[in-house]
């Protein structure tokens, strides 16, 4: 599980790429609404083939629009405005909160008790996006409404990753994932005509390039991956989980070294290293192995 969760995080990575390219053509709200549509159709689609499929039942209606305003409505319409209103910079920093909120939320919310293996783990991981997004760069810049944005689109998420797990055992994970995702889309979609209100837009998509892109990003990375992610985060934890979502920052970077020409440097490697250490600690494996070294010495 924590290899695919590690794959995934690589999908998210080159998928920022794939995004940039998509909005110099595409209002970015209006591209947000379609890509996560095509995806929601696309998890249906497979598991109908799965035979997982079924209708929702009434309860199930409500908790599923009830996720589905925190993990898709105001996670992705508030980061596509936010990304508009602050730097890449700010918003690499504000993403790398996600963790740290999902470890808290994770306390509070669900009486998770956080080692301090756990704990290091997970601000070693912040320092490793901090030193990835930061050095070099032009810097943070003063607080903007953009920042709140993101921020809030961040604490949405984590909110939503602590009710995933407490979901109720009948309802699968990524059949949950194929509802909200369609459901999100439309009323995304329908924000998008106030905010931006130009449809005729997206007929860009019959582009061959443009339209391979968005294939990738709709249903590799958005289907496949937030199917793996929401079924992985009722296996191993929301906190386990979210602390993979430092590699994001990376992956990102890597994923503009290969498909848009940008420049790797040292630090980037340097907050690779710290997001590695983190993730291994954070998610117990250290404290795992130091606790097994330390029976066997025993038994000894």
């Amino acid at each position: 599980m924590y290899i695919l969760l590690l794959f995934v995080m690589m999908l998210w990575g080159f998928n920022v790429s794939a995004i940039k390219v998509l909005v110099t053509d595409i209002d970015p709200i209006l591209l947000t609404s379609v890509r996560i549509f095509a995806a929601g159709i696309a998890v249906l689609v497979i598991l109908y083939f799965m035979k997982i499929l079924r209708w929702p039942t009434k309860k199930e209606v409500l908790l599923i629009f009830y996720i589905a305003t925190f993990n898709v409505i105001v996670h992705h319409a508030f980061m596509a405005i936010g990304l508009r209103l602050t730097s890449g910079v700010n918003t690499g920093l504000i993403v790398g909160l996600g963790p740290l909120l999902t470890m808290v939320l994770s306390t509070v919310l669900l009486s998770k008790h956080v080692t301090i293996f756990k704990s290091l783990g997970f601000m070693l991981g912040f320092a490793g996006v901090i030193v990835t997004t930061l050095v070099g760069s032009g810097g943070v810049t003063g607080v903007s409404v953009g920042d709140v944005l993101v921020f809030i689109s961040i604490a949405a998420q984590a909110f939503s990753f602590i009710l995933i797990s407490k979901l109720n055992p009948d309802l699968d994970p990524r059949l949950l994932t194929g509802y909200m995702l369609v459901l999100g889309s439309v009323i995304i979609f329908l924000f998008s005509l106030v905010v931006e209100s130009n449809p005729g837009q997206i007929i860009q998509l019959f582009d061959v390039e443009l339209g391979a892109v968005f294939l990738f990003s709709a249903l590799i990375c958005t289907a496949f991956g937030h199917m793996v992610y929401n079924f992985a985060i009722r296996q191993v934890g929301p906190a386990e989980a979210a602390i993979f979502i430092n590699f994001n920052t990376f992956f990102a970077l890597l994923g503009a070294a290969l498909f848009l020409g940008e420049a790797i440097k040292w630090y980037h490697l340097s907050g690779l290293v710290l997001i590695v250490g983190g993730v291994l600690i954070g998610t117990g494996a250290v404290e795992y192995m130091v606790q097994r070294r330390r029976n066997q010495t025993i038994e000894q």
